[in-house]
């Protein structure tokens, strides 16, 4: 057999079956990704609960809210460029390290400057975890599945919001409770551990950085847990050094600039929202517990989205769904914004919920198809980077749209700012079933 019929190491990996490894690699990003929802989704319940202690102004929770989201766009470009230069692995392990010990230490935080000091540290860290650990899972999935499977990963999220609205109604609302809540998010600095003792490196970056024999004992350990007989592969070339100007030559100009818009709309729409929807319902007459009740309902939401994503990703492809959960997210953030009570702002809520959801594991599932294997966790960093200064501004937003406009204000700017990622999502590849490019 000639060299150019060999199929490639990465040709290999698609073509196998899904196996148990497979199942811990999942698992194991999984549980990172958990704990990094957790992290996020516990500052919208502690920054209600230090307006009521520390008495903060909208302004001085705004920043605490927002500050995270300058770490997270700093830490998701230089994130990305790392992992493309020294791994996936290493850099997954590593951000779980900064931001757990960054979240552990901010439970002793006498003053706002110096919560806002650590959660910026917290930012660092998860900003360059998220696209590095979708890009790993990605690289490892069959092709024909890949999609469902990254959905999947991103379901974990609604875990980890899932779990920060339960400690933020059973434990923030106790005296000093946040402080137990923020002491909780030291547990990701344990797990590296496990990180980076048990989860594999990508076999498509080994093979781009020239380390055949490392790429090749990984696909033999998956092929043997297949049941599957190694056989000789085509080399890939040695893939240049990536930088973030390539991402802005012709070849990549066009996708760049619609995945960085679609990161934009979701993150400000989403983060606006559910950043600040535990104070928002305290502002309309509801008490601490009570709000933080109907947001745990909300939050319930996320899962069957998730669940409908997952269904979707392969059967529609990935461009049709997820600008049809992003006009459900518009439709259902206009909703939100008009509905007259309480008991229905918590029904749009949970179709907001659904659908953005929704949308998120579709908008991960796309992101590391977009760009080759060298200048893969680059481009998703980068993007992703755009998105949380999109996620920074909104919390920032909310305030002043309240103040002139109220929730119909507020929630028309999420709409739009769903629209554009819209409109944006229609001009991303669609590469459903297909091999992820290496060159």
């Amino acid at each position: 057999m000639t060299s150019r019929l060999l199929p490639t190491r990465p040709e290999r990996l698609d073509r196998l079956p899904w196996t148990g490894l497979h199942t811990r690699l999942l698992g194991g990003s999984g549980v990172g990704w958990a704990l990094d929802a957790m992290d996020v989704g516990l500052i919208s319940f502690i920054m209600a609960a230090l307006i009521s202690e520390w008495g903060l102004t909208s302004g001085e929770a705004s920043i605490l809210a927002s500050i995270g989201f300058v770490g997270m766009a700093v830490g998701a470009s230089l994130g990305g460029l790392l992992a493309d230069r020294i791994g996936r692995r290493n850099v997954f392990a590593a951000t779980l390290v900064v931001y757990g010990i960054a979240t552990g230490a901010s439970a002793l935080a006498g003053s706002l400057i110096v919560l806002v000091v650590f959660r910026f540290i917290v930012g660092l860290g998860l900003g360059a975890e998220l696209p590095v650990a979708s890009t790993l899972v990605s690289e490892y999935a069959p092709a024909r599945i890949r999609g469902r499977v990254v959905v999947i990963l991103e379901a974990f999220w609604a875990v980890g919001w899932l779990a920060a609205a339960l400690i933020g109604y059973f434990v923030v609302p106790s005296e000093g409770g946040w402080r137990w809540a923020l002491a909780l998010g030291a547990i990701p600095a344990i797990y590296a551990i496990v990180v980076r003792r048990t989860l594999p490196e990508s076999v498509r970056f080994l093979e781009s950085r020239g380390r055949t024999g490392e790429a090749e004992a990984a696909v033999r350990r998956f092929e043997e847990a297949a049941g599957v007989e190694p056989v000789a592969s085509r080399p890939l070339d040695v893939a240049p050094k990536p930088h973030w100007k390539v991402l802005w030559n012709p070849t990549h100009r066009k996708h760049t600039i619609a995945l960085s818009l679609t990161w934009i709309g979701v993150n400000f729409a989403y983060y606006g929202a559910f950043t600040w929807l535990p104070s928002l319902l305290v502002a309309e007459g509801n008490g601490l517990v009570r709000s933080f009740g109907y947001t745990l309902i909300i939050t319930l939401a996320q899962l069957p989205g998730y669940a409908c994503a997952a269904v979707l990703i392969e059967k529609w492809g990935r461009r049709l769904t997820l600008a049809s959960f992003l006009a459900g997210s518009a439709i259902s953030a206009i909703a939100m914004g008009l509905v007259p009570n309480t008991v229905l702002i918590v029904v749009a809520g949970c179709l907001l919920s659904f659908f953005n959801l929704g949308a998120w594991g579709a908008l991960y599932a796309v992101t590391p198809e977009v760009f080759p294997t060298w200048l893969r966790t680059t481009g998703a960093g980068t993007a992703t980077a755009f998105g949380r200064f999109a996620a920074m501004s909104a919390p920032l937003a909310v305030p002043l749209l309240n103040s002139a406009g109220g929730w119909p204000l507020i929630f028309g700017a999420f709409a739009g700012a769903f629209v554009v990622a819209l409109v944006a999502a229609l001009f991303l590849p669609e590469r459903a079933g297909e091999v992820l490019i290496e060159q």
